[in-house]
């Protein structure tokens, strides 16, 4: 069993913490928080020994194996960094910096330190990822896909009545396409590869952040399109087109209920919907074996690294066309 420790107190934590719990494989032992009056409350709330309020004394603790970062994003690239120097295998909430730079920067340096550096990211870690793949299979040549997360914030009212919540203020390296777009970005290039060219259509918003887009990515035999909202819910599925049927994913970012659909009107249900700390406790699983089966699970492990570099380029790129411009981007 190893030992983790956790920075960020708010829900996507505790939904990391159950999951990481609920594997076996992981002991919390230390929390992170800004105010030492909160991280002693989160630590009591999940049974850790110790409560930290400045990330270089948790880097230091030797007590700690692993650290999940679900800082807020403009501040993952300084917490990874003193992380990974101290030797902690890292794993870091989506998307883990605004500039591509940075992340290639994190991820030679989890090498030189010999220590695993993980992007967060659901998709990659389901076993329906590879039910997917196998169905998508079954449906000739994919000529189109539609990859869709538009999900209207539980801030959006806040922000409409005056204030600025994280999720709508540029500092924050935030916006509806570094919140929910990443999660059609990583199927889409895991799938298919860098496109040929795309193009990017954005939402603004006044306080500069983006409320939502779509991105058309242009390949030399289909068309991929990716919608994101902060603004509005989708009723719809997320979908990909053969010639020879189609299979729709009701969720893209959980990879939840997945169907095939034949030519002939046969309908097959492939993967139903999990509890979001079981989603998360895949992460946690493959967290676990890349450390402490670094042979084993070499290949895997270069696959997820070098997809996070991918798609951080990719998302830098968008953010450009998009016009969608943080502070941290003249650094």
């Amino acid at each position: 069993m190893l030992r983790f420790a956790t920075i960020g107190s708010g829900w996507i934590t505790d939904e990391y913490i159950a999951g990481a719990k609920d594997t076996g494989l992981w002991q919390l032992i230390a929390v992170h928080s800004r105010s030492l009056k909160r991280a002693r409350e989160y630590a009591q709330k999940h049974g850790a020994q110790h409560a930290f309020t400045q990330v270089e004394e948790l880097a230091r603790c030797p007590e700690v194996d692993a650290v999940y970062v679900a800082s807020p994003n403009a501040l993952h690239y300084e917490h990874c960094k003193i992380l990974l120097e101290q030797g902690k295998h890292v794993i870091c909430e989506k998307p883990l910096c605004a500039q591509a730079a940075k992340t290639r920067e994190l991820i030679e340096l989890a090498a030189d330190k010999q220590v695993v550096f993980l992007e967060a990211i659901m998709y990659m870690h389901q076993p329906q990822r590879k039910k997917l793949e196998e169905a998508l299979s079954k449906i000739g040549k994919i000529t189109m896909a539609k990859l869709d997360f538009c999900q209207r914030s539980s801030k959006l009212d806040r922000y409409l009545a005056g204030e600025l919540p994280n999720i709508f203020n540029p500092q924050m390296e935030t916006g509806a396409l570094m919140d929910l777009g990443v999660y059609c970005v990583y199927p889409a290039l895991h799938l298919f590869g860098r496109p040929e060219s795309f193009s990017v259509e954005s939402l603004p918003m006044k306080s500069g952040a983006d409320g939502g887009g779509v991105i058309t990515m242009r390949y030399p035999d289909k068309l991929v399109a990716l919608t994101y909202s902060k603004l509005g819910q989708a009723g719809a599925d997320s979908d990909f087109q053969g010639t020879q049927g189609t299979v729709a994913v009701q969720s893209i970012s959980r990879l939840g209920g997945i169907t095939l659909q034949r030519q002939d009107g046969s309908r097959e249900v492939i993967h139903g919907q999990d509890e979001k700390y079981r989603l998360m406790g895949a992460e946690a699983q493959s967290f676990h074996r890349f450390i402490t089966q670094p042979q084993e699970s070499q290949e895997e492990y270069a696959l997820c690294t070098q997809l996070s570099l991918e798609t951080s380029e990719f998302m830098e790129e968008a953010r450009h066309k998009a016009g969608i411009a943080f502070s941290s981007d003249s650094k």
